[in-house]
Parts: structure tokens; C-alpha cells; sequence
């Protein structure tokens, strides 16, 4: 079962500003979490105590990684209940397939565990809200990793918006395009049953026999991870929400489906969605796979346009496209302002216990923008988010 038990000693620890901290990854895959925890290690004090997958060879690999650095090799776990029974673990990265996620933080924050939980948060309301509420009532750090918010130009546009800089922001949008979706790539890989526990896999979903194309390449299954607009779009909705302080859409219309990679995989290769805020502004967004071309993300007021598309360069900004006496002067720039690395942040924060960057609530926001725009795009109707009654609607 998971959510652990724990010991009072585990149960009570207090961690002093010279402790380290000992953290375990779930999920030792390619998504690079393990280096960021091993870049700010020393620095922050940190210790890798553990590496948990369910496939083996991400498991030593991980492991093996570690150990290159000189550091002593991290404890091998197979399933996070053995993360979690471990006094030595403080805190866990969780890095699994989207289905997985909401049922793993709440077990980890049950466990009285800190996390840092990959998007999205959650692929429906019925898994959201539980996680969101067993995090609140903890007294938990949880990071979710949006790590763009926390780029040093993303801090810069949130400062010069907050200025007055672009005016009033009326229009956003983002067109991210690639010529093959982004699972095919992990479809590839070779996986043999017996080097994974494919029931952990499931976990919740429906039992079936062993199927290598679905573990290996699982973002590419509605089931496990619903498409482009959960796996990509969380980036540039929870952007928004940083940059412009909006907390999620009102409505969302979203249309898409497979037009080009034809195949066994449920999950969309293109994908529109606009999403309407009550601050006043519309937010489009689009992936097309099958051409690199017109891939671009940028805000626009009233006074100009922010151009944001390489977000880890600084962004740029010009008066095109308005005419008004208060436009953005030719040349200008975006102030840069501080920021702290997303990983680092997350440490600094379980030391001094105050909310991180993008806490649970940002999670929130950025999951409900997911989810209405899938369930627009599966029920082929609008949808309306009553943030009261935190449930969505069609409307």
C-alpha cells in the first residue's frame, strides 16, 4: 500500500541549516533530474540516498551515474514504498509517467517526504483535487517542476510586465512544433519484461498483457499521458501564469488529432487550444508535428510585443505592430533581474521551509488548463472552470 508508515524519529526530524539532505529520484529516466541534483549537490548540501525505477537498467544506470562523481552509490529501489520506508531519504524527485503522479505525491507527502513533482500535476480533476488537498494539509515542500518560471529572463518579463513595460497584455500565444512527436524517440527503446514490474507500471489503469511499445512509449498513449497539450503546453501555460500573475483560464476550446503519424499511439500529433482569462486576455496554443517550421511564443500589449520564443535567452521587445504615442522605443530591452535555479530553489526552500517558485497552487493552476483543454478536445465542447467550486463544465 502506498503512504508508508513511519517511524517517530522519521516522523519528527527537524532539518538544521548544516543537515544534508538525502534524496531519492522516482522514475531515473531521461528527463535529467538526477544531474540537476548532482550540479547543486555540494553546494546545497545534498546527498543522493537513492534511485527508484521499476525498469533496471534505468535503475543502474542511475545509480552508476552517481557513483562517477565520486560520491558514495546510492541505495537501488524498485517501487517508491521502499523510497519512502528509508530513513535516509528526506525528500524524492518524482519523474514517472503522468498517470503515476498525483498517486505518488500524495503517498510521498503522506510519508512525510518533501517533493519535487514533474508536470502535469494531474490528468483529471478526480486525481488533482485529492493531491492538491493532502498537500495543503501537510506541511510539506512540494516543487512543481514548471522550471521555466524560474529562467532568468522569465524573472526579467515578469518584472518588466509588472512594470507597465508591455502595457496591457491582451493577446499570448505559443506555436511549438517539431517534425516527429517527442515519444518516438522513447518508443525505441528496447524493453524486455523481465526487467520491469509492468503491474507497478499500470498502477491504477486497466490490467493488461505485457505491451513493450506502451511502457517504452507511453507519452505517445492518451492513457498515460494525454498529448501535447499536457506534456508540452504546462511550460508555457504556468509562463503565463508567472509572468502576468493569473492563477488559471476561465474557458478553454481546444480541436486537434492525428494527421500525420498515422499508427497504434492514441495521443494527438497536433493539438490547438485557446484558453480565455478573467484578467482579460486570450492565450492560443498550438503543436503541429510533422514540420520544425513557425515555432514561436509572444505576448502582446498594448504597447508592443515580448518575444519570449528562445526562453532561456533574453527575451526581446519592440513597438511593432502598434501605433500608439507610448509605444516601446526602437532598441529598448528587458532589465535583468535575479532568479535562482528551479533545483536549487527547491533546496534552499526545504532548509528554510518557506513556499518554493512554482508551489502546489501553480500546479493547480497549470493542470486545470491541461485538463479543460482535453476534455474539450475528447468531448468536442467548450470548457468552463467554476474556481469556487474548483470542478470543470461544459459551457
Amino acid at each position: 500500500m502506498l503512504g508508508a508508515s513511519l517511524t517517530a524519529l522519521q516522523a519528527t526530524r527537524a532539518m538544521g541549516a548544516n543537515d544534508r539532505i538525502g534524496v531519492s529520484v522516482i522514475g531515473c529516466g531521461t528527463r535529467g533530474l538526477l544531474g540537476e541534483v548532482l550540479q547543486f549537490s555540494k553546494e546545497s548540501n545534498v546527498d543522493v540516498a537513492g534511485v527508484c525505477d521499476i525498469w533496471k537498467q534505468h535503475r543502474e544506470a542511475a545509480a552508476a551515474q552517481v557513483a562517477k562523481t565520486g560520491a558514495p552509490e546510492p541505495k537501488k529501489f524498485v517501487h517508491i514504498e521502499e523510497a519512502l520506508d528509508s530513513p535516509a531519504v528526506d525528500a524524492v524527485l518524482i519523474s514517472t509517467p503522468d498517470h503515476q503522479h498525483c498517486t505518488l505525491l500524495t503517498a510521498a507527502v503522506q510519508a512525510k517526504k518533501d517533493v519535487y513533482i514533474e508536470k502535469p500535476l494531474a490528468m483529471n480533476m478526480e486525481e488533482l483535487l485529492p493531491a492538491v488537498d493532502a498537500v495543503k494539509r501537510s506541511d510539506r515542500i512540494v516543487q512543481c517542476g514548471t522550471q521555466v518560471r524560474s529562467f532568468a529572463p522569465s524573472a526579467a518579463g515578469r518584472a518588466f510586465v509588472g512594470a507597465g513595460g508591455l502595457g496591457t497584455i491582451f493577446k499570448i500565444e505559443q506555436s511549438r512544433n517539431a517534425y516527429s512527436p517527442y515519444w518516438e524517440g522513447y518508443a525505441r527503446r528496447k524493453v524486455a519484461e523481465a526487467d520491469v514490474d509492468w503491474k507497478a507500471f499500470l498502477m491504477s489503469r486497466k490490467p493488461r498483457p505485457w505491451d513493450a511499445d506502451q511502457f517504452a512509449g507511453w507519452m505517445g498513449y492518451h492513457e498515460f499521458s494525454l498529448g501535447p497539450h499536457s506534456q508540452l503546453m504546462p511550460h508555457f501555460i504556468d509562463l503565463i501564469h508567472f509572468v502576468t500573475g493569473a492563477s488559471y483560464p476561465e474557458k478553454v476550446t481546444a480541436m486537434g488529432g492525428t494527421y500525420r503519424w498515422k499508427g497504434p499511439r492514441t495521443a494527438p500529433d497536433s493539438i490547438e487550444v485557446l484558453l480565455e482569462y478573467k484578467e482579460g486576455f486570450l492565450v492560443r496554443y498550438n503543436s503541429t508535428f510533422g514540420t520544425n517550421a513557425n515555432s514561436f511564443l509572444k505576448f502582446f500589449g498594448t504597447r508592443g510585443v515580448m518575444d519570449a520564443t528562445r526562453w532561456s535567452d533574453p527575451w526581446l521587445i519592440s513597438g511593432e505592430g502598434v501605433t500608439d504615442a507610448d509605444r516601446i522605443a526602437p532598441g529598448a530591452k528587458i532589465p535583468e533581474a535575479p532568479s535562482t535555479p528551479h533545483m536549487k530553489n527547491w533546496f534552499d526552500c526545504m532548509r528554510s521551509r518557506k513556499q518554493p517558485a512554482a508551489p502546489i497552487d501553480a500546479g493547480y493552476g497549470h493542470a486545470v488548463a491541461c485538463i479543460m483543454a482535453d476534455e474539450s478536445y475528447t468531448r468536442g465542447r467548450r470548457m468552463v472552470h467554476d474556481a469556487e467550486k474548483r470542478t470543470i463544465h461544459e459551457g
